[in-house]
């Protein structure tokens, strides 16, 4: 397969290294009120609240903390309610991708026409005409929100996890400065990897094409995340670490690797519903899921897997190179199996494949992972 037509544009403006939180004093429109969004209060302890604070002196501020870590619909729209009361006319978000997302979902949001914005969700994002515009300073590396356009938003009231994405809320600029990072917990830093790390692959992990520098270019994100994570992992205020760790997350998925590439993103989606479900973290779905999608579909990825196997763990064959994989998210302290999280296999399988049958969803790059197949891939999940 060659390489695809592709068109590609990112217009985040990327402000990275130490001390560039005080750069946003000129970004951030002095002339309208701006909201400062941000999550569970970490920002306050390790001083990213002051720095952003001492930065935009000039501006007229309106504060709203508490979104949580699977930001909610109906957190968003009490948020709402705030930015269109206070004439909020750009959002600020300061913190991990949950954050960055709920942001989004704001900016989008506030110029909706629509009754419902929910409906923003359930379109993928295709009837949004604009949005506020928004910017960020990135807390925590994982998901890429920080220089893309798509978010996930989670319903409780419904059990629903759905995402979104459009060219109208990628953040107008991104901080970030691997030192907001030195106070994480290590739970959410092996989050952060496996994250950043399955993004690539879903991106990568699907048939063999002449996309060579594509190849190429995902393969250097993979090794250079196997490398740092034990060292950034034991010593967390290690800047050269954390620095790369940082941009390897934003180059996950700020959309370059998918140039011109087919993508798979099933892992995404059964995960999205194991996380609407049950309610683990995001990235324990998709270290759950991955594998079981691989071993799934063996025999179509067994050319990728392969190359992939040779090139990352020095292995030739196809299992042996899925094996190398959850042994590597074991070593990140990462569990890989459903009953890890207290989840019955029989009861994840029935209520996923229900799910996709009543949307009619099948994902892969093939198209053909749908509720039969994500319900046999969670039984393997067992």
């Amino acid at each position: 397969m060659s390489m695809q037509n592709f068109s590609y544009r990112n217009p985040t403006e990327i402000l990275f290294g130490k001390g560039m939180i005080a750069e946003i004093s000129s970004r951030v429109p002095a002339d309208r009120p701006v909201l400062l969004l941000w999550g569970g209060g970490s920002i306050k302890k390790n001083g990213v609240y002051d720095q952003v604070r001492a930065a935009l002196t000039r501006h007229k501020l309106v504060e709203f903390g508490g979104i949580e870590p699977n930001p909610l619909h109906e957190t968003c729209m009490r948020t709402l309610a705030l930015v269109k009361e206070k004439g909020i006319r750009f959002i600020l978000a300061v913190g991990g991708g949950s954050v960055l997302d709920a942001a989004k979902y704001l900016a989008a949001a506030a110029l909706f026409p629509g009754a419902d914005p929910w409906e923003i969700l359930r379109s993928n994002g295709s009837n949004l005409a604009g949005a506020l515009p928004l910017g960020a300073v990135l807390t925590l590396p994982a998901t890429g929100s920080e220089s893309n356009g798509n978010a996930v938003i989670s319903r409780k009231s419904s059990s629903e996890k759905l995402h979104f994405s459009s060219n109208h809320v990628y953040p107008v600029f991104s901080v970030l400065d691997p030192e907001t990072t030195f106070s994480l917990p290590a739970k959410q830093v092996r989050n952060g990897i496996v994250d950043a790390f399955v993004h690539v692959c879903e991106q990568y992990m699907t048939v063999r094409t002449a996309a060579l520098l594509q190849d190429r270019l995902a393969e250097s994100v993979l090794q250079t995340l196997v490398e740092v994570a034990p060292h950034t992992l034991e010593r967390p205020r290690d800047y050269a670490s954390r620095a790369d760790f940082m941009w390897s997350a934003t180059i996950a998925l700020n959309n370059l690797l998918s140039c011109g590439v087919p993508g798979d993103w099933a892992t995404h989606m059964i995960g999205h519903e194991l996380t609407a479900f049950y309610g683990i973290d995001h990235a324990e779905s998709l270290a759950v899921v991955m594998p079981g999608v691989w071993a799934h579909k063996l025999g179509a990825k067994s050319a990728k897997l392969c190359q992939y196997g040779r090139r990352i763990w020095n292995v030739g064959d196809a299992q042996t190179a899925i094996d190398r994989t959850e042994a590597f998210f074991h070593s990140l302290g990462m569990p890989t199996r459903l009953r890890d999280f207290g989840i019955d296999a029989e009861d994840a399988a029935r209520k996923v494949s229900e799910r996709f049958a009543s949307r009619k969803s099948a994902f892969g790059e093939q198209g053909d992972i749908g509720a039969e197949a994500a319900a046999q891939i969670l039984r393997a999940r067992a």
